[in-house]
This record gives structure tokens, C-alpha cells and sequence, in this order.
């Protein structure tokens, strides 16, 4: 194209104007419809982009109400502000309880007797100092390099031993304190020492005057100024006792924190107005969705005006797939009192195609018949015998009915003394610790309360306090019950059912005394049977079938007890909330009707540019034969306006002069 602006040079007229003229005339109609088309496929991105994410907000409040959680919404109340309660709803019920407190909880505060001139030079003594608190044993060796009062407390908090030491200026010189981390008996302090090089280890002299159990002398050692106690409660005239403030566990989904001693009356009430304030919220969104399609698919008969998605597929479908869901009666609720939404007063306004909710008729059938509601919008597992529980279900999980057989039942890890246990004992430093390994990676330690004429109902009541109390098993949330069998053998049995559950004595310090001499481990079983007739997995008492199972695929439930065979069926219900999630998430997905459609829109953006990129390459191509063609006349044309002006002049010079 270069040399194009001496285009029409020749002629006047086959000029560069003309041919950007002839160009724009031959781009304008592909490029219209290129931009057109173009427009339409961005709008309609918009437009499903929008949709979707109406879409999408329905799920959040129906996923909210798909959880039977959400559906009991109970609310705890104290007379008493500082006997504070908070409730689980998945746990709780309803109740009244009258709450005495008679007793916070306190950590244990230790002092040293003597005063020490300075904190940062005086000798302490050197030596290792052994800290027991609860199950947790911690050895800290003094030498030269912390021989100081400052030193040692420094040396205390190191170890992180469940301990706190600091160092307080008295006006006459400074004292050691201490303090356990955790509040409660079960995190009393113990401390002895060892190797003590200014004198025996037990004489108060060196290192042992900062030595301390409960049983010294009252003028030995460290002093007590707070002692450990636990926190005391009555419910309802029973009393509960716990080593921190804080009750959990005492009633099914109540938490009790406590702040000071006095009573209160707490009242649990299912809070109607919460769970409908959800089904209030679920009925908004689905509106707010309904007006959306309406703004991009709706049609105007007066003005015969329709919106972009009016007569689109993928709407009618949308639409068809939500009302079906929502206007259904619940499969496996036929013969319940309540089958459908409409039932507990969510209609449908024909009209305008949204929802209207009757908040008063709601909270009147929730009242009256809470489990077929919950069951109508959350999924509900209803079995026929009251030991099989209901766990979950799988994406795959079809309504219905499924028989249950169970052929082992699971079982729990078991130590068992391999000699009865005796009448009365002695403990001491020669056979308090025992130590026991739980569920294969637990160490739990136990030290046993010293003492002579020990019965052996006190010596059982110890143990089991010490496995009540220890951290390891607290942390995992598992428990050890400490009992005697039918032959008098003390036995061992961990919490846990299933092949992960187990009880293996590691250690015991004259295990003879407690008949450990010689003992036998029993690992747990998993649970096994068949669900709906097909062969299903366990893992400790839940069983339950993968995918791909036919209808009960992905079912988990519970089996309590220990009976075999014939466990009868479990009824799966899938409400409307989890079929709608389930729904809505197929929707939105990677695989879903948005996806399809936005990838075939971007499929055809990606033509309209290699059509764009045609019509350029057209377009350019013709610009340039349009050039070539201006340039061959224009050529021929100045050719000939030469000839011409060649024989003008011939012409002229022959023509008589008017002189002569």
C-alpha cells in the first residue's frame, strides 16, 4: 500500500479517497454483523452470569435449613449472669434446671519460705528438680549456668512443664512463686528433687527448699498459698464437679461457664422464631431469584417486548426443576402429617411465580409435628430399631427403604488382668505409676494416690479418676473405664469401638499388685453386615456402602449394641433443603447447564474473532487489488492524457500561423 497517496495523479478521480471509500463500503455489512453478533454473545454472558448467581444465593439458606441442626434452633437462658450457659442445638432439648454453685475452680499457688537477698547472684542450689502436674512429669537440671533465684524461674517456664514460676521483690528481699497453668485437683503441683549438692535431698538445705507435695511438713519446703480445688456445681440437687469452670457434657448440649458462687434457674426453649427467620430468608432468596429470571426472560404482551432469555431452554429448565422440587410431596412422607411445603405454609403465587410464607401456620406445624418438618426440608434416616442410628447419606443416596443385617458387631480394645484383684493395698513409691498405651498412639500415665489400707473399691475409684483426669485422653476425646470382670481381674477397656481401639499395659511398677503380672490385650472389631442385601464396610460401629451401590449408596448408620442378624430397615428421606442444595450445586458445577451454555457463548466469541480476523485479511487483500487496479488505469490514463497533449500540439505547430 505504500505510494498510495500518489494515487489519482494521473486521472483526478482514481484517488486514495475513493478507495478508502470503496473499502468502508465493503467492511461495513460483515463488520455490522460481526458486532451484532458479538453484542448478543456478551449480553447473553451477562445475562446467564447474572442467573447464576441468583442461583447460587439460593443455596446458602437452604443448605441452612438441610441440616436438622438448624431446624431445632433451641435457646438457653440464666437468671444468674455469672452462671453463664450456651447450647449446642444439634444436642439440647428442652428443660428447666435449677443451678447452685458451690465452688470455683482454682490453680494451685506455691511460695518459697525462705527470702532470698538477691535474685540474680544468691545460690539456689544445684541439683534436678522433678515436676509432676496431673499426668505430666518434667525434669530441670540446676547447674552453674541458672543457679539463681531468677535463673530457676527462668528454668521453670523453659521446661513447659504445666508450671509458671516468677520472682517477687518483698521489701526484704525476694521469694520464688509459682503457679500451675490449669486450675483443678487433677493439676495439683508435686515437686522433688535430686542430686541436691547442698545437703540430702529431702533436708531443706539447697535445692529441697523448693521441694513440695501435700504430704510434707507444714514448716518443709515450698508453701502453699492457693490451693487446688475443683469447681462444684448442683444441677437440679445433683452434684457435678469439674477441674476448670467451664461444664461441658453435663447436659446434653448445654455449656456452663461459671464466674462466681450462687444459683440460677436456666431454661431451655426451642426457639421457633429463629427457624423460621431461615425458612423466611429461603423464601426471599428464591423471590429475589424468580425476579431475576423475570427482568431477563420475562415478555411484556402490551408492548410484545421480551427480555433477552424470553423462550430460553436452560430458564424453562431451571424453573421446571426448582418448582418440581418444591411443590412435591417428599418422597417417603406420604402418609406423614406433613408431605410438602404447602403443608407448613409455603405456597405458590401462580402469579407472579414466587413464594408466600405463613409464618404463623409454620411455627404451628413445627410445634405440633417437629420431626416431619425437619424430615421435609433436611435429610432424616427413620429406623425401625431404636439401636441403629442414622448417620449420613452420600450424593448418591436415593429415598427409600433399605434392610439392615448385621453378622459381627463391633466390639473395644480390652487389658485384662491375668490374676484377680486383691482386697486392700499399699501404694507407694514402689509401685504408684502404671502406664498404658490407648487406641496405639495415646500414652497415658497414671500416679496413683500413696497410701496404706487402700480398699479396693478406693483403689478402682483412684485409677479411674487418674484416667478421668489425664490430658492425652481428654485432648483426643476419648476415655478409658477402669472395672473388674466376672473373676475379679481388673480390666481396662478403651472408649473406641472398631480395629483402631486397643489397651496395652506398657509399664506397671510391681505390676503383680494389681494381678498385672501376666495380662491379655484384646484389640476391638469393626462392625460387619449388609445394608440394603449388599455387603458393607465398617469402621467401628458406623457401616455403611461407597458408591455405586444401587439406591443405598453412600448410606451410613450407627449399630449400638451388641446383637447380631435381622437389624431391621432405615427409611431415607431426602427433604426439600438437601435436594435443593444438591441441585442448585449440579447446576452451577463444572458440569452443569450454566457451564454448557457459557462455553458454547465463548465458543462462538472465539469465531466471530477468526471472522474478524478473515474479514481483516478480506478486507486488506481487497484494499490492495482495489490499489493495483487505481494504479494501472491512473497509469493509463496519464498515458493517454500524454498522447494527447503530444497531439494537441502536432496539431497546433501545423496549423497556418495569422502572421503570414
Amino acid at each position: 500500500m505504500a505510494g498510495i497517496s500518489s494515487l489519482g495523479i494521473g486521472s483526478g478521480v482514481l484517488n486514495s479517497d475513493l478507495v478508502d471509500q470503496l473499502v468502508a463500503a465493503e467492511r461495513k455489512p460483515t463488520e455490522e454483523r460481526l458486532a451484532g453478533k458479538t453484542q448478543k454473545a456478551e449480553a447473553m454472558l451477562s445475562a446467564y452470569g447474572q442467573l447464576r448467581s441468583a442461583v447460587t444465593e439460593l443455596r446458602l439458606p437452604m443448605r441452612q435449613l438441610s441440616s436438622a441442626d438448624n431446624l431445632k434452633a433451641f435457646s438457653a437462658s440464666s437468671s444468674n449472669e455469672d452462671i453463664g450457659v450456651s447450647v449446642d442445638s444439634s444436642r439440647a432439648s428442652r428443660g428447666t434446671y435449677t443451678v447452685d454453685v458451690t465452688s470455683l475452680a482454682s490453680a494451685q499457688a506455691l511460695a518459697s519460705r525462705d527470702v532470698f537477698a538477691d535474685r540474680d547472684s544468691t545460690s539456689v542450689g544445684q541439683g534436678t528438680l522433678e515436676l509432676s502436674v496431673g499426668d505430666k512429669v518434667t525434669s530441670i537440671t540446676i547447674d552453674s549456668s541458672n543457679d539463681t533465684l531468677q535463673g530457676l524461674a527462668n528454668a521453670i517456664n523453659e521446661a513447659n512443664a504445666g508450671v509458671s514460676a516468677g520472682v517477687i521483690d518483698t521489701g526484704n528481699g525476694f521469694q520464688l512463686v509459682m503457679s500451675a497453668d490449669e486450675t483443678g485437683t487433677a493439676n495439683a503441683v508435686s515437686i522433688s528433687v535430686t542430686d541436691d549438692d547442698g545437703g540430702t535431698n529431702t533436708d531443706n538445705l539447697g535445692l529441697s527448699r523448693f521441694a513440695f507435695n501435700s504430704g510434707m511438713d507444714a514448716d518443709s519446703g515450698l508453701t502453699e498459698t492457693i490451693a487446688a480445688s475443683d469447681a462444684v456445681m448442683e444441677i437440679n440437687g445433683i452434684q457435678v464437679t469439674r477441674s476448670s469452670n467451664t461444664f461441658e457434657n453435663v447436659i446434653d448440649g448445654l455449656t456452663f461457664d461459671i464466674t462466681a458462687e450462687g444459683t440460677s434457674t436456666v431454661k431451655v426453649t426451642q426457639d421457633f422464631g429463629a427457624v423460621s427467620d431461615r425458612v423466611q430468608s429461603f423464601v426471599e432468596q428464591f423471590n429475589a431469584l424468580q425476579s431475576t429470571i423475570d427482568g431477563l426472560a420475562g415478555y411484556d404482551a402490551e408492548s410484545g417486548v421480551g427480555g433477552l432469555l424470553t423462550g430460553d431452554s436452560t430458564v424453562r429448565n431451571i424453573q421446571n426443576e426448582l418448582r418440581s422440587i418444591l411443590t412435591r410431596v417428599v418422597p417417603g412422607m406420604e402418609n406423614a402429617r406433613v408431605r410438602s411445603l404447602a403443608d407448613v405454609g409455603i405456597t405458590t403465587d401462580w402469579e407472579t411465580g414466587g413464594l408466600e410464607f405463613d409464618r404463623a401456620q409454620f411455627e404451628k406445624m413445627l410445634k405440633a409435628y417437629p420431626d416431619d418438618v425437619t424430615a421435609l426440608f433436611a435429610e432424616q434416616g427413620r429406623t425401625s430399631d431404636g439401636q441403629v442410628e442414622f448417620v449420613r447419606s452420600g450424593l448418591d443416596t436415593e429415598a427409600g427403604t433399605y434392610d439392615i443385617n448385621v453378622t459381627q458387631a463391633a466390639t473395644r480394645g480390652q487389658l485384662t488382668a491375668g490374676a484377680a484383684l486383691g482386697d486392700d493395698f499399699s501404694i507407694s513409691d514402689a509401685n504408684d505409676e502404671l502406664s498404658l498405651k490407648v487406641n496405639g498412639n495415646l500414652s497415658v500415665d497414671l500416679k496413683l494416690t500413696q497410701g496404706t489400707n487402700i480398699s479396693q473399691q478406693a483403689l478402682l475409684d483412684d485409677i479411674q479418676a487418674q484416667l478421668d483426669g489425664n490430658n492425652a485422653l481428654n485432648a483426643a476425646g476419648v476415655s478409658v473405664q477402669a472395672a473388674l470382670d466376672d473373676d475379679g481381674n481388673l480390666t481396662f477397656t478403651s472408649s473406641r469401638y472398631g480395629s483402631e481401639s486397643s489397651v496395652v499395659l506398657e509399664s506397671a511398677e510391681d505390676a503383680a499388685t494389681f494381678g498385672l503380672g501376666s495380662n491379655t490385650s484384646t484389640d476391638g472389631v469393626d462392625i460387619a453386615g449388609t445394608i440394603d442385601g449388599r455387603v458393607a464396610r465398617g469402621d467401628g460401629q458406623v457401616l455403611f456402602l461407597n458408591s455405586g451401590e444401587g439406591g443405598a449408596s453412600g448410606l451410613q448408620v450407627r449399630i449400638l449394641g451388641d446383637q447380631t442378624g435381622d437389624r431391621g430397615s432405615i427409611t431415607f428421606v431426602e427433604g426439600v433443603g438437601e435436594r435443593t442444595v444438591d441441585t442448585v450445586t449440579r447446576m452451577v458445577g463444572s458440569e452443569g447447564v450454566f457451564s454448557s451454555r457459557t462455553e458454547s457463548l465463548n465458543r462462538d466469541l472465539e469465531e466471530i474473532q477468526e471472522n474478524q480476523a478473515r474479514l481483516e485479511e478480506r478486507i486488506a487483500a481487497y484494499r490492495e487489488r482495489l490499489v493495483s487496479q487505481f494504479s494501472s488505469a491512473d497509469s493509463l490514463i496519464s498515458q493517454l492524457n500524454s498522447t494527447r497533449d503530444y497531439v494537441s500540439q502536432q496539431l497546433a505547430s501545423l496549423a497556418p500561423s495569422n502572421s503570414e
